[in-house]
């Protein structure tokens, strides 16, 4: 028997009815999975076929505040515009409420602020499900561990598990039904030398969402049976990288399992293509800088935005070749998180 989400909500909280606090917000920073997470053994609970791994995007990220209203509908704000009901933050945002609402008529409003497009590849969603509830767990005092905070972001988008933590996470696949065992940990290592660059081809919405291209990937690609050793290896190489700070292995590793993962979409029926002109153009100049010996590298998610990693001593010469990049420092601490004030 298919087990809920639901089911999962009231495993992990006692839900009361009665808010800690008149509101409360919190902060979740974006990830990029540097070991991709494409297809799940489970689509109700968002459980993974393979684990995954992925870095803080520090400063981008996104904050919600959060409080109970006395109204009739949810009240959900992105960047201070109120979002109608048709459109799929809003549609997506309710769904994931519906999972924490202790009584039928409880109602929220929501105030989200992110400093990265939404829905263009950046992992918006992602943070936005983290910030959401972990402003819940503040708000109702639930106090749960970060371990469970996981399991409960990972039920509003799968990634969202992940960008509970800080710096490098690794997101357990785990194996059982009810996905307990499925769910992120922070890496202890600490790179503060390690740069993550956003090349932004296009910041306006996918037409095709992650999930379903991941599903359609799933389904209809002949090669998806090579994917889960070809993530566990990379894994391999990944942690091995971070054990010596090897940061050309770390880079071919996330190059090449990104690729790994687009050449699967394209042997979907029908092919999915997100990369665009200038996304393939981005490519060819990574390409060139490195065959010229600059250490940079680059992944690519479900978008046609690149993200490059580099090491700080090459970074003047990476913003002279990409002088539109926005950088990235994701283990530098940020002395203050614009997104996060709220007037």
């Amino acid at each position: 028997m298919q087990v809920t989400r639901q089911q999962i909500v009231r495993e992990l909280i006692n839900n009361s009815a009665v808010p800690q606090q008149e509101y409360a917000s919190a902060y979740a920073a974006s990830n990029i999975a540097l070991c991709k997470y494409w297809g799940k053994r489970d689509v109700e609970l968002n459980l993974p076929v393979t684990s995954s791994l992925s870095i803080s995007m520090s400063h981008l990220g996104a904050c919600s505040k959060i409080s109970l209203c006395d109204s009739a509908e949810d009240h959900i704000f992105l960047n201070a515009v109120a979002m109608s009901h048709n459109t799929m933050f809003y549609q997506r945002l309710v769904e994931f409420l519906d999972l924490f609402r202790p009584t039928q008529d409880t109602k929220f409003t929501i105030d989200t602020k992110t400093n990265i497009p939404v829905g263009a590849g950046l992992a918006s969603s992602v943070c936005g499900f983290a910030a959401t509830i972990k402003a819940l767990d503040a708000l109702f005092g639930w106090d749960l561990e970060p371990n469970e905070l996981s399991i409960l972001a990972r039920l509003g988008s799968g990634s969202a598990c992940r960008s509970i933590y800080d710096g490098f996470v690794l997101w357990h696949a785990g194996s059982a039904a009810n996905g307990l065992d499925s769910f992120a940990t922070q890496l202890e290592y600490d790179w503060p030398d390690l740069r993550v660059g956003i090349l932004l081809v296009d910041g306006r919405q996918k037409s095709m969402t992650s999930r379903d291209a991941m599903q359609s990937t799933v389904e209809t690609c002949r090669f998806y049976k090579t994917w889960p050793e070809l993530v566990t290896t990379a894994i391999e190489h990944t942690l091995r990288a971070l054990d010596h700070k090897d940061f050309w292995l770390l880079g071919a590793t996330a190059e090449a399992n990104a690729l790994a993962m687009h050449a699967l979409m394209l042997a979907t029926t029908p092919p999915i293509i997100y990369s665009q002109a200038a996304t393939l153009d981005y490519m060819q100049q990574v390409w060139r800088a490195r065959s010229a010996g600059l250490g940079v590298f680059f992944t690519q998610d479900a978008g046609p935005n690149l993200k490059l990693l580099f090491l700080a001593s090459d970074e003047a010469r990476v913003r002279e070749l990409f002088n539109e990049i926005e950088v990235v420092a994701p283990f530098v601490p940020v002395t203050e998180n614009i997104v996060c004030v709220y007037e």
